[in-house]
């Protein structure tokens, strides 16, 4: 990520529109690799994402969400190896899922219907009564599923 960074300076005011494009396509890698497709490293990004990057119009055809969940779902699926120490994917999206789907396991939420909805939980928070042994956790996840 830092390799585009550098090598694609923000363009100026008298930038021709073929600067303009390479800057557009630069930072849009940029949010792919580092945020919604990240790798391990997240510092990566996979070449694939640049070829549909090539016509704007056809970008924005493309299901992008779809490919953000599939990749995270995949990193999901990856992580469930007991050797497995790391995830990648947009990981942002995971934890305003399981902060929907599991309300035992965040803050109280003063702020219910703030958009978008991973918003809710940006705001100062207390942690009281929050479960925090992996055993009580586990609990109550178990008593979840049944």
């Amino acid at each position: 990520m830092s390799w585009l960074r550098y090598t694609f300076l923000e363009p100026d005011d008298d930038s021709t529109e073929l600067e303009r494009l390479r800057y557009a396509r630069a930072s849009i890698l940029k949010i792919i690799g580092g945020y919604l497709m990240s790798d391990l490293s997240r510092n990566l990004v996979h070449l694939r994402w640049l070829l549909k990057l090539v016509n704007f119009r056809a970008a924005g055809e493309f299901s992008w969400g779809s490919a953000v969940l599939g990749i995270l779902y995949r990193e999901i699926c990856g992580a469930t190896r007991p050797n497995k120490e790391t995830i990648g994917g947009c990981l942002s999206l995971l934890q305003s899922w399981v902060r929907f789907h599991f309300p035992f396991l965040h803050s109280r939420v003063n702020h219910p219907y703030t958009f978008p909805l991973i918003m809710r939980w940006n705001h100062s928070v207390g942690y009281v009564g929050l479960p925090t042994s992996f055993e009580d956790i586990r609990l109550l996840l178990d008593q979840r599923s049944e």
